[in-house]
C-alpha cells in the first residue's frame, strides 16, 4: 500500500512525490536499518568487486571449503532462492524451519563453520573459473528477478527486502571468510 501527501509510508518514511522519493525512501530505510541488499547498486557492485579479488590460491580464515567450493556453495544457495527445488531436506530442518528462517533473514551474523543443508555441501574438487562464472550468473539472475515473487523451497515466500538482505548477508559471510 502506498500512502502519499506528507504521510508516512509503511517503511516509516515521509515522502511527497511519486515515484522517486519513495524509491529513495526505501533505500534509505534499508540502509538505516543496517541491512544491505544485493538490489542496491552500490552493494551489488561491491560484491562483484570482492568476488573478483578471489583467486585459486585464496585461503579460508575458517572452515574447510576452498575458494571454488565456496563459490559453488554460494551459487547453489542463490539458485534455490531463485526457485530451484531443494532436495532431501532433513526432517529436523523442516521441523525447525521457522528458527532457521529467522537466522537467515535476521540481523545477527552467521556463526563461523555453521552447518548447512546437505544440498549445499561442497566436498568434491571444483573448477575455480567455472564456479566463479556460475556464482556470477546466479547473482545476476537474482538481480534480474528483483520484485518477482519467488517461493523458497524451505521458507516459503520471502519479501524483496528479505531476499536481498539474506543474499547479501550470506555472500558477505563467505567473502569475509576468504579475506575479501
Amino acid at each position: 500500500m502506498i500512502i502519499l501527501e506528507n504521510r508516512r509510508n509503511w517503511y516509516g518514511c515521509i515522502h511527497h512525490s511519486w515515484p522517486i522519493d519513495l524509491i529513495k525512501c526505501k533505500t534509505k530505510s534499508l540502509e538505516s536499518m543496517g541491512k544491505k541488499s544485493i538490489y542496491q547498486p552500490e552493494v551489488y557492485h561491491d560484491i562483484l568487486a570482492r568476488i573478483d579479488k578471489l583467486s585459486f590460491e585464496s585461503a579460508p580464515q575458517w572452515g574447510t571449503m576452498d575458494a571454488a567450493q565456496m563459490m559453488a556453495h554460494c551459487a547453489a544457495i542463490l539458485d534455490v532462492s531463485n526457485g530451484k527445488p531443494l532436495e532431501n531436506t532433513p526432517f529436523v530442518a523442516r521441523l525447525f524451519k521457522g528458527m532457521i528462517r529467522k537466522m537467515v533473514v535476521g540481523e545477527k551474523p552467521y556463526p563461523k563453520s555453521s552447518k548447512t543443508h546437505p544440498q549445499y555441501l561442497q566436498s568434491s574438487s571444483k573448477d575455480f573459473e567455472l564456479e566463479k562464472q556460475h556464482l556470477l550468473k546466479s547473482l545476476e539472475k537474482s538481480r534480474k528477478m528483483e520484485g518477482e515473487e519467488t517461493k523458497h523451497a524451505l521458507f516459503g515466500a520471502l519479501t524483496k527486502e528479505e531476499k536481498g538482505w539474506s543474499s547479501y548477508k550470506h555472500l558477505d559471510h563467505h567473502l569475509t571468510q576468504f579475506g575479501v
